[in-house]
């Protein structure tokens, strides 16, 4: 009788993460992508290390800063002294996607980096959400009384974007909308466009952009693994 352990692999890993919507672990579940590509990875020491960012950001704010300053704070601490930012020069580069090498190399894509910025902005206390937005992620933080409202951020840049920005960004998502006419997107379209997303929905978006990737590298085996995971975290 064979008694030797079976370990789990990268994707029964996955899979206990992505089980429930109620206890979603999304810094961990979107670090383990990088199991695929890099299997002696070890996802606790990059959680540590987020960890020591988050400690190192909350060490900074007085305890009455109000959620404004603790954004500029947050804004002036990941984009400034940390330098993250887009990898403008080579967007396409899947490794833009594996947190442990943005959190290397402080390069990503809008949403790897939105990851990491929503982490430290929940470790705040802040009210911030991934958003879901056509042809680029964003994120934003919600104002309760007395700053009623929201903040909507580019997080490849750190960018506070405009009602008019925002609605040049969509008019090509919409049909018959002009460019150079962001008056004439209506309040409903931008509200329904900048629900939050889900971290399932986060993760998907994630999965997917590696796929296309590997899709259009013809990376049979790369491509096969993305899919097992988007077949686990979406099923049927």
């Amino acid at each position: 009788m064979d008694y030797k352990l079976k370990l789990p692999t990268a994707l029964d890993y996955f899979t206990t993460l992505v089980q429930s919507d109620d206890e979603f672990p999304l810094l961990e579940t979107a670090v383990s992508l990088a199991q695929d590509e890099y299997p002696g990875l070890d996802i606790q020491q990059v959680l540590s290390e987020v960890d020591q960012l988050s400690a190192k950001l909350k060490r900074r704010l007085m305890p009455e800063a109000d959620p404004l300053d603790k954004l500029r704070e947050l804004n002036q601490f990941f984009y400034q002294e940390l330098r993250f930012g887009g990898n403008i020069n080579h967007y396409d580069d899947p490794n833009n996607s594996y947190l442990n090498r943005v959190l290397e190399r402080r390069l990503g894509i809008p949403i790897s980096l939105a990851v990491l910025w929503l982490e430290l902005g929940h470790s705040l206390g802040l009210k911030v959400h991934g958003v879901g937005f056509p042809g680029h992620f964003l994120v934003k933080l919600d104002l309760t009384y007395p700053q009623e409202g929201h903040v909507v951020l580019d997080p490849f840049s750190g960018e506070s974007l405009s009602r008019d920005d925002l609605a040049e960004r969509l008019i090509p998502w919409l049909h018959g909308a002009k460019p150079g006419r962001p008056s004439a997107v209506s309040d409903d379209a931008l509200s329904f466009h900048l629900e939050p997303a889900s971290p399932r929905d986060i993760i998907a978006r994630m999965l997917r952009n590696l796929q296309e990737i590997y899709r259009r590298l013809g990376d049979q085996a790369r491509l096969a693994k993305v899919q097992a995971r988007l077949a686990v975290l979406l099923p049927p």
